[in-house]
């Protein structure tokens, strides 16, 4: 079965309601009415161009995923790996579309190729009062993609998921934040970290659709909130 199609697979089980791929502690109990509600873009693609030799057949070496690096200038999460997303504006008729929109503005894609597969379910984020929906999408006919807004945006970045399953490339990443510690799984991939919301979405996703490989959860990395 194809990347795709495995991805479709999860899709349809999600729509159905038949499956969930979050830990159930990252949903919200209670969602008040100040929640502000946003969207992500979780969008799975080929990578033109990657060398296709491989000593460790993890995955196809040209399956993909979208990912941008946030200016060290932003007020929130400076310099933090994220999804293309953000909060959702007036303009956006629903979750999808502003997931479409902000990835548009961030990383100048063309939403045309892109199919969306499913809205997973929303999560909330305690510290920000975010409940933000993954949008899960296919890259039908990738487009070019660079940071459109460099107050916004270091780089826009595609990373293999073959480097993702790596279990070289995996660490538990532990941050402390007013006198509490959180862990999160995390990927060492493409010159940065992938901690926290991010981390977590994708290695969830990884695990429901069978794809994840046994790793060192006791190798540990502390990194600044």
């Amino acid at each position: 079965m194809s990347a795709r199609a495995q991805l479709e697979s999860l899709a349809a089980g999600v729509r159905s309601g038949e499956l969930d791929p979050f830990d159930p502690r990252w949903h919200p109990k209670v969602v008040g009415h100040e929640a502000r509600e946003a969207a992500v873009l979780v969008l799975f693609g080929t990578l033109d161009g990657a060398p296709m030799p491989s000593d460790r057949p993890l995955m196809p070496a040209d399956l993909d995923v979208l990912l941008l690096e946030r200016a060290q200038t932003l007020g929130a999460h400076p310099g933090q790996v994220a999804f293309p997303g953000g909060s959702r504006e007036p303009q956006d008729a629903n979750l999808v579309d502003c997931a479409l929109r902000e990835a548009v503005e961030e990383t100048g894609l063309d939403p045309a190729g892109v199919d969306v597969l499913a809205e997973l379910p929303a999560l909330g984020l305690g510290a920000s009062g975010f409940l933000v929906t993954p949008v899960l999408a296919w890259w039908a006919a990738p487009s070019p993609v660079d940071v459109v807004d460099f107050a916004e945006s270091a780089r826009v970045f595609r990373t293999p998921i073959r480097d993702l399953l790596d279990p070289a490339n995996r660490v538990t990443a532990v941050v402390q934040r007013r006198g509490a510690t959180f862990a999160s799984p995390a990927f060492e991939v493409s010159g940065v970290l992938v901690w926290g919301f991010t981390a977590m979405v994708l290695d969830a996703l990884l695990e429901g659709l069978g794809w994840s490989l046994p790793w060192d959860r006791e190798r540990k990395l502390f990194v600044s909130p």
